[in-house]
């Protein structure tokens, strides 16, 4: 992995590549070209991410509560020999591995044990990882009456107040308050050809329009991308890609990844704990203020 450098490691050129089965309108998003880049089916998932930036994971299982839900996975971990804590989602890319993994959408057990497993990595002073390619958490009946939104406002609050470095990056998808709850971190990174939303295109277009067809357009107007998600200042920095995506060469797309979590884990430990604890704050209370002249 690339070495620690003490300034933040520069943007590559962004790579285009032509989105298959679109049409004429949708072939012209911008927004829409990095939502089918995001859910490319070769493009690596996060814990492809997590296996070739860490060493030494070893899963923890189980939220104490209820059950072990395989569509999270959290590990202690090293990066660069210092001890960590990592939490992600899990996407599988069979039919088998999908059904397994709940098609990567958490249910409240998942993220009961992202946050027991972050109240660990305060208890131990171990800097926490989180990765996020999710549409959303589980909307099903069996995931409500085991308490979804609770668990998730929970998450937020929780990661709110963190005595440890967070730091959390949207790999692919980023949807709505499932990806949110893994998110309200110290630094909050994005892949370039990532997307980051409160809702899909698709399902924007079909409570707008009452046409899923749409899609391009709500893709646009949700401002999705990783260039709007960064203007309006909900993630701290973007990660590029190789020229085309990170499918095409994820080896390189890792390297590119460890060099911006290496510079901002660099960065947070500089900080104290009351300095990063004031700036999360400050950081999350300034997200979409409107102001009017």
């Amino acid at each position: 992995m690339t070495p620690p450098t003490t300034q933040p490691p520069s943007d590559q050129p962004e790579g285009k590549a032509e989105p298959k089965h679109t049409s004429a309108a949708e072939a012209q998003s911008n927004a829409w070209l990095k939502t089918e880049l995001a859910r490319n089916a070769q493009r690596p998932y996060p814990m492809d991410f997590i296996r070739m930036v860490f060493t030494d994971l070893s899963e923890i299982h189980g939220d104490r509560n209820f059950a072990d839900d395989p569509a999270m996975q959290c590990s202690m971990a090293r990066f660069h020999g210092e001890e960590v804590l990592v939490i992600s989602n899990v996407k599988g890319r069979t039919t088998k591995d999908n059904v397994k993994f709940n098609f990567g959408l958490p249910n409240p057990e998942g993220y009961r044990k992202a946050l027991r497993v972050m109240k660990i990595a305060e208890k131990f002073g171990r800097p926490i990882f989180t990765f996020i390619d999710l549409l959303g958490a589980n909307p099903g009946l069996g995931a409500e009456e085991r308490g979804q939104g609770e668990a998730i406002a929970r998450n937020l609050l929780e990661m709110s107040r963190l005595a440890v470095p967070t730091i959390a990056t949207v790999t692919g998808e980023g949807g709505s308050g499932g990806a949110l709850a893994l998110a309200v971190a110290d630094r909050v990174l994005m892949l370039e050809n990532a997307v980051y939303s409160v809702i899909s295109p698709e399902g924007c277009a079909s409570i707008m329009w009452r046409d899923a067809s749409k899609r391009a357009m709500a893709a646009e107007a949700l401002k999705t991308t990783s260039e709007d998600v960064m203007t309006m200042g909900c993630v701290d920095d973007v990660v590029p890609e190789p020229p085309g995506g990170a499918h095409l060469d994820p080896d390189a797309a890792a390297r590119m990844l460890d060099e911006k979590l290496t510079w901002h884990l660099n960065e947070l430990k500089a900080m104290s704990t009351e300095a990063r604890l004031a700036a999360r704050r400050e950081k999350f209370r300034n997200i979409a203020q409107f102001f009017t002249v």
